[in-house]
């Protein structure tokens, strides 16, 4: 591999790596995700994004800016807008999770929306970007040459001048034939979009020359090439040396479920279980993922609704863990928390969908609430697994999960089977480094840890979810 700097922009924060030619991480930076509102919604704050990924390349000493070879960008999929060839925007950048578009998917009958899903591999849902392109045209009065780019490819223009898109970005816009691997006319058209507003499409191996202008601004050499390296949960898979039958376990804001695959999933039941199909950033084949609205997110969540501080609530998650290993806690007191704090999974998938909690008592604690919450992150882990019908031959969790030893064990305790979790750091920005330079990172590498189940605590687990299922089906049908 060459030195390389990653930018990995997710939902909370943006994620700036610099890595040797070993795969070794030299420097990093965490920036809040720099966002503001319009009148529709969430989008991004391009001038101050930029301002922050020039920043971090700057303060990097003279020796290490002119090691630096490759530039590799990836982040949520979803998100993007419309950029002109001169890179003014035609629209705002538009967050992956925002939903105005999402009315003009509500003509679709059933008959179009299972003809998408046959194309394009991705169940109707305004979390895609087709509906904001859509949304985007109408709005931007004369749009000229705009080309819809994700907030990864968009980065990519503005520091090489060219405009292109990624395969597994791409297949995140429900515009793309998955069999042709093309950009689909008739399922852009389904929208009122002309197709000729999706840019072609690169490998994350073919990169572009920055300009001279953009080496000047970051103070690199004039040879560094730039590449989108693709959506961020896939890149991970590539980070962790994802094999077929294994399951990828990433963890951020939200919790993804991937699986490597030679051939898409475009049958009934996928369908009905709101599997989404894609391409595999790291070679010919495809994926099959489900995201869970809910993953890292969660912590936040806990900290505002119980006024408890990270460190604090850190310090409960290491006691309880060492409370459930010792058998020292009573699950009948524990609530039955469902987690859809931010919409709902598959295959319900509706980011209206709130969660809730049953099953409180007087006596009940905060602490108590705390282990509900990541108990019922496992169970709705769990049902989404159970949608794939595919069991693993290894779970392979990265991201936030991967230092959670509660959240970890209530997982393997429940599934009853064991996981593996990566105890080295930006992973997805690993896999952004190996994809711009045409390389594999071995799991071998990962120093990974073990979590093995327990047959007991695996027996209790199960009979508290038997007993608890009438509550926990009876918050899944609560009206929004």
């Amino acid at each position: 591999m060459l030195p390389t700097i990653t930018i990995d922009v997710g939902t909370t924060s943006v994620k700036l790596c610099r890595f040797d030619g070993r795969g070794a991480l030299l420097a990093s930076q965490r920036l809040t995700t720099p966002t503001g509102r319009d009148d529709a919604g969430e989008i991004y704050d391009v001038d101050a994004l930029r301002v922050g990924i020039v920043g971090f390349i700057r303060e990097l000493d003279d020796g290490a800016r002119a090691s630096v070879r490759r530039i590799a960008i990836t982040g949520v999929g979803e998100s993007g807008g419309l950029v002109r060839s001169d890179l003014t925007l035609a629209s705002p950048m538009i967050l992956w999770h925002d939903q105005r578009g999402a009315s003009r998917l509500s003509s679709l009958d059933a008959g179009r929306r299972g003809r998408l899903y046959r194309i394009t591999g991705l169940p109707v849902n305004g979390n895609y970007a087709l509906s904001k392109v859509a949304w985007a045209l109408d709005h931007a009065g004369d749009a000229g040459d705009a080309q819809w780019l994700n907030i990864a490819e968009y980065l990519a223009a503005t520091m090489t001048a060219q405009r292109w898109a990624e395969p597994s970005l791409a297949s995140r816009t429900m515009a793309l034939d998955l069999s042709t691997r093309t950009w689909s006319r008739e399922a852009s058209e389904m929208l009122g979009v002309d197709v000729s507003v999706f840019p072609d499409i690169r490998p994350a191996a073919e990169g572009a020359r920055v300009t001279a202008s953009f080496a000047a601004e970051a103070g690199i050499g004039a040879d560094v090439d730039v590449h989108v390296a693709g959506h961020d949960h896939m890149v991970g898979g590539a980070g962790a040396g994802l094999e077929d039958g294994e399951l990828l376990n990433s963890t951020g804001t939200t919790e993804g479920l991937l699986f490597r695959a030679g051939a898409p999933r475009l049958d009934e039941d996928a369908e009905h279980a709101k599997l989404a199909n894609g391409l595999d950033c790291a070679g010919p084949g495809y994926t099959l993922f489900a995201s869970i609205p809910t993953g890292g997110s969660a912590f936040a969540t806990l900290q505002r609704m119980l006024g408890m501080d990270a460190a604090r609530l850190e310090a409960v998650l290491e006691r309880l863990h060492a409370e459930y290993i010792a058998g020292a806690v009573d699950l009948s007191r524990i609530p039955v928390v469902l987690p859809r704090f931010r919409g709902s999974p598959p295959p319900d998938k509706q980011a209206t969908d709130r969660g809730g909690i049953a099953g409180i008592g007087d006596g009940t604690t905060a602490e108590e609430i705390v282990f509900g919450t990541f108990l019922g992150m496992a169970a709705q882990f769990r049902e989404v697994l159970g949608l794939f019908g595919l069991p693993p031959s290894v779970i392979k969790v990265i991201g936030p999960a991967s230092r959670n030893a509660l959240w970890l064990q209530l997982k393997a305790d429940l599934l009853g089977v064991p996981l593996q979790a990566s105890a080295r750091s930006e992973v997805v920005s690993r896999g952004a480094q190996a994809l711009a330079s045409d390389a594999a990172v071995p799991w071998s590498e990962h120093e990974a840890i073990e979590v093995a189940t327990d047959p007991a605590r695996h027996d209790a687990l199960l009979e508290w979810s038997d007993s608890t299922r009438a509550r926990w089906e009876h918050l899944k049908a609560v009206p929004a």
